[in-house]
């Protein structure tokens, strides 16, 4: 099975933990699995790049990674709502599965005990195991 991991840098030090909870499951399972990782520059930018990756038809399955923490402003509803829209739409309307590995939480300390290393919890590490069940399963 091929897999595209796509990473959003915003909120990097995030994005890397969950990055690398999927990189450990993966590894934990390389013998069933490829993947190639793809960075974008913010969690807006998923659904445009996992419509990419699966209209190029480079993977059977795509795992986003984000962060988005809440602010003062409306802006973090908007990043939110679209993110949840568009990658939602990508994994319907093309039939692949899109896992939905974006934090968006009210504050970086739970962002960061949601993205714990080596940790089984860290949202990274779940989304990679659950894309290879449902893949599995297809």
């Amino acid at each position: 099975m091929k897999i595209t991991i796509i990473v959003a840098e915003f909120n990097k030090d995030i994005t890397d933990r969950l990055l690398d909870g999927a990189i450990t499951y993966l590894n934990e399972h390389k013998k069933e699995v490829t993947w190639d990782i793809v960075h974008v520059p913010g969690a807006f930018e998923l659904p445009y790049m996992a419509q990419r990756v699966i209209a190029e038809k480079k993977s059977d399955g795509v795992i986003a990674l984000g962060c988005v923490l809440k602010g003062e402003t409306d802006h973090y509803q908007a990043v939110c709502d679209g993110v949840t829209y568009g990658l939602q739409k990508v994994a319907i309307e093309n039939r692949v599965p899109v896992m939905f590995g974006v934090l968006m939480c009210n504050s970086k300390d739970l962002a960061l005990a949601r993205s714990a290393l080596g940790s089984r919890n860290n949202k990274g590490y779940e989304c990679a195991e659950g894309l290879l069940a449902l893949l599995k399963a297809l």
